[in-house]
This record gives C-alpha cells, structure tokens and sequence, in this order.
C-alpha cells in the first residue's frame, strides 16, 4: 500500500509540475479519458502529451504489474510494437544520408538471399509497405508457429520470407502492410553499419534526443526495470499476454511516452537527421497508379477532422500504442497500454479534442450503430460472398436473427443505415441500388474493394474431391482437408482444425488461415492457393505429406 501512495503521489507531483500551459480544466478532461483504467486491480496506460516540444501533461492509469502490484507511473516501459516501424525507416535513412547506401538501392544487394522475382525491390519499397513481400507474421502462423507461444528470431523471419517463390503483387503496384519489409530494413542496417539495429539506434537516434528509457529490444531474456507486464482478458479474468521476440525493426522497441514525445519534437527540431529527411518521412507514397497511399517512413499520414497529423499505432499480444502529431498546432500525444483490448487511437484521439478544440472541424451527427433496424428482405439483399477485386480475400455475410454477421470472423455486423454498416467501429457500405441485391462492398479500414460472388453450393461429391494432404514448399509443412457433417474441414499444422465454408467456385473461407482456392488441371484437383490479410496464393500441392 505504501508503494501505491507513493507512486500517485509522484504521479500527481509530475503531472502538476508539467502542466503549466493547460488549464485546469483541461486536465480534468484528460484525466476523464483515462479514469475508466485507473485502480490497483487491472491494467491500464500512461499518457504523455506535449506543446511546442514542452511536455504538459504525464500520468499512468492502472498497473504495471498485477501479481506484484506494481502501478504504472510516467517511467513505465512498454513494448510498442508497430510504433517501432518509423524508428527503423529513418535508421536506414540516416545511413542514405550518410552515403552509405541509397535508398533506391535494390535489396538483394544487401540481402542476398532473398530471391530475384524479376522485378527490382527497393529499400524504398519496404519503407512503404509497396515491396509485395508477403507478411512474416501471416507466414510463420500458416506454417504453425503460435503467437505469441513460439519465440520467433531475425533468422526465422529471414528463413521463411526467402522460401517465398511469389510477391503478392509487383512492386510499386498496391499499398499492403508487411512486417517482414521492416525486419528485413533491420538486417540492411545491421550489415551496411556492423551494427545492431540496437546499437545503431542507441547512438544516432535515442541517445542524442536524450531517450534514455528507450531501446530495441532483440534478446527477450534481457531484465528490463520499469518494463510492464501485458494482459487480455479471459473468462476467468486478466491472464498474462506478452510476446516473445528476437525479432525487431516491424516492432520491439521499448520505450515511455515522454520519450516518445522527445522523438516527435525531432520532426521541427531536426537535432538527428536533417530537415530534408524529416520532410521525406512526412511525405507520402505515390503508387504507379498514381495514387497517394497517405503512409511516409513508417508514419500514417492523415486529416483529423480537417486538421493534419501523422503517427502510427502498435499492437502485440496485450500491448497496444499511439503516437500522433499535429504539427501545425504544434501538439503531440503519446499513449501506451498493457491490455489488448484497449484502443489507444481512440484515446490519443480524444485527448486531441479536448486540446485542439475549435480547431476541429464539428463531426456531423450521425445514426447510433446498432440502433437501426433493418428489415428481413433488406438483410438477405446484402447477404453474400464478397470478393476483393485485388486478390482471394473474401468475406461470407449471413442473414440471421435480424442480423447481418461476417461469417468467417464469427462478427456482428451493426446497422447504421440500410446500406451502411459498422463491424468493430470500421464502416462497411455495401454497393448497389436501394431496395436491390448488392453488388459489392467497400470497407474503409483497408479502402478495398469486393465484388458479389456466384452462389456456390457444393454436393457432397464435389466436396470428397478437395479430401486429400497437401504440402507447400513455401511453407514447409503439410495440410489434411477432410469431410466432417458435410462440411469441408482444414487441418492446419499445429493447430486445431477449422471448418472452411463455401466462398466461390472452387473455394472456400475460413477465419484464422483466410481464402482456400483449390486449383485443377483437366479437371483434377491438384492443389490450393491459401490467402489471408496480408498474404496471397501460397501453393500447396495434392498429394504430399511432410517428409
């Protein structure tokens, strides 16, 4: 009990004495946002924001660590996950700046192994997420490996990203996140430098803008003091949720929110890189199509209600992270969390609200998720398979109980309107006429596209076709497809098996592992192309167990 008194006073102490430039009753605000997580029995998030590069406002909600009542303080460390993207992206821009390397330098010049898919991959390329290279998380999952159970290295990553014979599309082409590009940036650095990623960081980023409570964290067995503990929610209660890395550059950075703040100050202060280099960070992709993709070096790139910002956000296992700058208001919000159910865009977001104010552009009013009801006929007009136009990823829409649900996902659908819809506060609109069959549906987390499928009702025969093992050199493991109670179900290695339902011709839509196309020659089946979020058309041959 002393611990936590002391604690909330250093706490109350920090914030008073930071927060000469809000008033009052902007704190009390602030605090409002954050009050829900606050107490000694669950997990929660500390908040840093600052004002013209003055920090002016510090606090921690909730704890650190609930088994030994340890509460979270400004001090405590989190793992920060995808935020740790934009610290690798100016690492190797520091080393272009030094000449040490260019930046449209192709990476199979540093990075031999990976294979030449006849189309040149730029550094560029993976600092904007427009290489093609299949997603390292998504891989290592299809091949069996369990998260955030399994540890995984900068050798499994490279390993399996280099089995790889296909890009998910050419360079250049489509904007699709892809951790691996920024675990392969990690290794550039590492081999052009002589240095970690660690080490390189610590002596060009963190140690000249004074982040002394930050790092990459690349030994998982390292004692960190002030780290905090990650949760999720099960149904017995909080259980422990942290992951086990060795692998760094898409993620691993340790660090606060105040040191989180100082690295945003470096945007207008240029203490490390150059005003030149900052201005490529902030400065989006172009597409070959000629299209922004609104994504810098490791940086989103967006308009909060008609107010620019940029920022990224992070999330492994039961941690969770968001920084966001508004540079022509000169604010800058840093939240850091330990439970994964939080959402700490939404909270650095309303914390902007409450200091940007008549700033902001008013949010029109708008109908209540979930409190529209749609009719039955309207229902089973939307109802469908739904297709992306770029790839196999689908989405079965059902119609029950009143409801629409994405099937493969097992997730409610919430009415806004008769054509407008939310699923975990995304907007989905569903493409067509009113009071007519849909056609599509646009979703706008992913500014996809997907395009009404042919029904596809396979008889019992047609389903004993796909039964068989199959085996995937990409992935080096084996598949089992069987038929169970007339459904077709998939048996994945290492993990338990999944009924995959009727998508599209010859395909079929599971949750966890995503699209599976069964492809034929002469009408034989003679394998499938598996695609999920971030990963297309990895094949797996009929007929091949594991060696």
């Amino acid at each position: 009990m002393k611990m936590l008194i002391a604690a909330g006073m250093l706490v109350a102490i920090t914030t008073g004495a930071q927060a000469q430039s809000l008033t009052p009753d902007q704190i009390r605000r602030i605090d409002s946002v954050f009050a829900q997580f606050d107490g000694t029995a669950r997990p929660g998030c500390a908040v840093g924001v600052s004002q013209a590069g003055t920090p002016v406002y510090a606090r921690g909600f909730g704890m650190s660590d609930l088994q030994h009542g340890v509460p979270i303080t400004p001090q405590s460390i989190f793992h920060v996950a995808s935020v740790s993207k934009e610290f690798a992206a100016f690492a190797v821009a520091l080393l272009a700046q030094d000449g040490k390397l260019s930046l449209d330098d192709e990476v199979r010049k540093y990075l031999t192994e990976l294979p030449d898919y006849g189309h040149k991959i730029t550094i560029r390329h993976l600092i904007y997420h427009t290489s093609g290279i299949r997603d390292q998380w998504e891989l290592l999952g299809m091949a069996g490996w369990r998260y955030p159970e399994d540890l995984f290295t900068q050798q499994d990553v490279l390993e399996i990203v280099t089995r790889q014979k296909e890009l998910n599309f050419t360079p250049g082409d489509e904007w699709m996140y892809s951790n691996s590009g920024y675990s392969l940036i990690a290794m550039i650095v590492q081999r052009v430098s002589g240095k970690t990623l660690r080490e390189f960081s610590d002596e060009r980023i963190f140690k000249p803008l004074g982040m002394t409570n930050t790092h990459v964290h690349d030994d998982h067995a390292m004692i960190v003091v002030n780290r905090t503990s990650a949760y999720e929610m099960g149904p017995a209660g909080w259980k422990i949720s942290i992951p086990d890395f060795d692998t760094h550059g898409a993620t691993s950075l340790f660090t606060t929110p105040g040191d989180l703040l100082k690295w945003l100050q470096n945007f207008e202060s240029h203490t490390v890189g150059s005003e030149a280099l900052s201005k490529d960070q902030l400065t989006s992709v172009i597409l070959t199509s000629g299209k922004p993709a609104n994504y810098g070096f490791g940086l989103s790139l967006e308009t909060y209600r008609g107010v620019p910002a940029y920022g990224h956000g992070g999330a492994d296992a039961g941690y969770r992270a968001d920084v966001i700058r508004f540079p022509n208001q000169k604010l800058a919000v840093a939240v850091t969390c330990n439970f994964a159910e939080a959402t700490p865009n939404s909270y650095s977001r309303a914390v902007a609200d409450i200091l940007l104010g008549d700033k902001l552009t008013p949010v029109p009013p708008a109908p209540k998720a979930g409190t529209v009801t749609t009719s039955p006929a309207r229902l089973a007009q939307l109802a469908g398979v739904y297709k992306s136009v770029n790839s196999d990823q689908a989405f079965r829409i059902t119609a029950k109980d009143g409801k629409l649900t994405l099937e493969n996902f097992g997730l409610a659908l919430e009415a806004v309107d008769e054509s407008h819809f939310t699923v975990f506060g995304t907007p989905v609109e569903f493409i067509g006429p009113p009071n007519a069959v849909s056609t599509g549906v646009k979703v706008s987390a992913t500014g996809d596209s997907m395009t009404r499928m042919p029904s596809f009702a396979p008889t019992a025969a047609q389903l004993a076709e796909f039964a068989g093992e199959y085996w995937s050199d990409e992935l080096r493991v084996s598949y089992r497809v069987d038929v169970k109670d007339s459904s077709l179900v998939l048996h994945p290695f290492k993990h338990p098996e999944q009924v995959v339902f009727p998508g599209f011709p010859d395909a079929f839509v599971g949750g966890q592992l995503g699209t599976v196309h069964f492809t034929r020659v002469k009408g034989q089946v003679t394998g499938f192309r598996l695609t999920g979020g971030r990963v297309r058309n990895v094949a797996f041959t009929k007929g091949m167990k594991r060696p």
